[in-house]
């Protein structure tokens, strides 16, 4: 790779949050459990595989990354695949009993795979998905074909 050129992966996704505490509560309802480099009150990290997941203050957020925050959709959705059309539903049921808007209710798409969306308390749209295209390992990672 020549010198300064950007290596093909993501590191860290942080997701702007208004209120910490609430989003916090919202990912543990999930089951998903914040790391000990977690800061309370401050920054929550979840470790996934291969790269971490941070909650911070949306303004700190802002203004850390040198953007007006105008509190539309920053044009991002997350995705989470699974192994069935069944884990979708399960995943999607869970989130909303958790406080998730459903944006799009589980079922069948156009490229041949069955998905849904969430939106969680702070505007962060996750897609459920089941991709016969993707192949998924035993660790639930992601490949293509």
């Amino acid at each position: 790779m020549p010198e300064g050129a950007m290596a093909q992966r993501v590191s860290l996704i942080t997701l702007g949050v208004t209120d910490l505490d609430r989003a916090l509560a919202f990912y543990r309802e999930l089951g998903w459990r914040p790391h000990e480099q977690s800061v309370d009150g401050v920054v929550a990290f979840f470790a996934l595989d291969g790269f971490v997941l941070a909650l911070w203050g949306r303004s700190e957020l802002a203004e850390d990354s040198g953007v007006d925050d105008l509190g539309g959709w920053g044009g991002v959705t997350l995705a989470h695949n699974v192994t069935s059309p069944e884990v979708v539903d399960a995943i999607l049921d869970a989130a909303g009993e958790a406080g998730a808007r459903i944006s799009r209710r589980a079922g069948p798409t156009p490229w041949g795979g069955y998905s849904g969306v969430f939106v969680d308390p702070d505007g962060h749209p996750w897609e459920v998905a089941h991709n016969p295209g993707l192949h998924l390992d035993a660790a639930g990672r992601v490949s293509l074909g």
